[in-house]
């Protein structure tokens, strides 16, 4: 099953795993001593992020050493920027709309 970048990001395990990664190259067992879950669900987990093409496996000797590779999150940054762009200009608009609240005279209705 091919899998995007979505899904990695999805789960916060991975995306806990992806900043250690990030912070440094990690041995598969390095990475799994930092959870609370069994090894061979961090493997699933690094697994997942190969397969999405965020983290590499290099072998050394005889480790097995995870990189990461973030080029693949621009795919969510563009996504995410069209949002962005939606979302700027609304509130642009609704501020501008209150600076003219805040410039206008209160009427006040009078009743008799």
């Amino acid at each position: 099953m091919r899998r995007d970048v979505f899904q990695a990001i999805a789960d916060p395990t991975r995306r806990e795993i992806i900043h250690l990664v990030s912070r440094q190259s990690l041995t598969q067992n390095a990475v799994a001593d930092h959870f609370d879950i069994s090894r061979p669900a961090v493997s699933k987990h690094i697994k997942i992020l190969t397969e999405c093409g965020l983290i590499v496996i290099k072998q050394q000797g005889r480790e097995r050493y995870c990189e990461v590779q973030l080029k693949q999150l621009n795919e969510v940054s563009d996504w995410i920027e069209q949002y962005r762009e939606f979302w700027t200009s609304k509130l642009d608009a609704l501020g501008k709309f209150l600076e003219e609240e805040k410039r206008t005279p209160i009427k006040k209705n009078k009743h008799r």
